[in-house]
């Protein structure tokens, strides 16, 4: 089966309900669960800091964007020193500067979260009235054992409902497993081709669900096999810069789901690969492509083709050095604001 297939099957199944365990060999699931044990040895329990969650970013006038970050430890920031750190922060601050406006960062993510998680901390972001939100989940799902179906299912659920709150809503995909220095041949292979079929499968659910995706597999992917910086102490987790290239990958996509930041009005660009595709090839080729969003549009007035719904294929990350030292500078700005 090509992948285009096996990404609409993934992605049908976990609309009517089925699919099974088949993607996965059995082995992956007790690496990633004595990986997740050895990281809570090294790093210790998650440290919940002050800031995230209740913060106000960005030294501007107007109304604040309130922004939620939604999912697990990618999402908290597992084993960072300071909440300046954390993936929340990170985007607050670079989203404030895009927008010249102050954001508010409901962050209700959590080490530990897998995709049932997602319905209570969808409730608690929506108390905050999110003009957007970042959702990072999945890892935790293959070692509980959850079917990809239905990972994606509950993936598309939350996403909806953000939608129906009109908060836009822009999901990390599943990272490159296969990056894991722990994880040998030909078990890395296994991990990689299941983490870019989900991938796969969680952008046509996201998309049809009215998110955006943003293909984090392939970034983290070339650059953590390259750079031993990314790395956290347990060798596990992202470090602290790790955290803000994955950030960086995600800013232009927030940004631009929000109409602010110079990528926002720049159109499709066809000599930098950017296209217009039927859902599945769109999603099967940001797979395999750093930072790529997939996001719904229309073709002469419809939203879908014989191919099924029409998609963007967008490379909004041009300058990621900038990109990150840009965030990173954005939390200078940083103004806690108390319980």
């Amino acid at each position: 089966m090509s992948r285009v297939g096996a990404a609409k099957r993934l992605a049908q199944a976990a609309a009517v309900g089925g699919g099974g365990l088949g993607l996965i060999g059995a082995t992956l699931y007790g690496v990633l669960t004595a990986e997740a044990e050895y990281a809570k040895r090294v790093i210790g329990p998650m440290r919940y800091y002050p800031t995230p969650g209740d913060g106000l970013f960005g030294r501007y006038p107007g109304r604040p964007i309130t922004f939620a970050m939604i999912g697990d430890s990618s999402a908290a920031g597992y084993g960072t020193d300071s909440p300046d750190e954390t993936p929340g922060v990170l985007l607050a601050s670079g989203l404030a500067e895009l927008a010249q406006r102050p954001v508010r960062l409901a962050d209700v993510s959590k080490t530990g979260a897998k995709s049932t998680d997602l319905a209570a901390q969808v409730d608690a972001a929506l108390q905050a009235g999110p003009h957007v939100a970042v959702i990072l989940i999945g890892v935790n799902d293959v070692k509980a054992k959850m079917p990809p179906s239905t990972s994606v299912r509950l993936l598309s659920t939350a996403v909806r409902r953000l939608r129906a709150a009109n908060c836009e809503v822009v999901v990390g995909t599943c990272p490159d497993l296969g990056v894991i220095r722990t994880i040998m041949p030909p078990l890395r292979q296994v991990a990689r081709s299941w983490g870019r079929r989900l991938a796969a499968a969680q952008t046509i659910a996201v998309v049809e669900a009215g998110g955006r995706s943003v293909s984090l597999g392939s970034l983290l992917g070339e650059v953590f096999r390259t750079n031993p910086s990314m790395w956290g102490r347990d060798n596990f987790h992202p470090s602290a810069t790790g955290y803000a290239a994955a950030s960086a990958a995600l800013l232009p996509s927030v940004a631009a789901a929000m109409g602010v930041g110079p990528e926002s009005f720049v159109p499709p660009e066809t000599f930098r690969g950017e296209a217009i595709l039927p859902i599945a090839e769109a999603a099967v080729q940001a797979a395999r492509t750093a930072g790529t969003e997939v996001a719904a549009t229309e073709v002469a007035g419809h939203e879908r083709g014989p191919r099924g719904r029409w998609a963007t294929l967008r490379h909004r990350r041009r300058h990621p050095e900038t990109d990150v030292e840009r965030i990173d500078e954005g939390t200078a700005d940083t103004v806690p604001v108390g319980n």
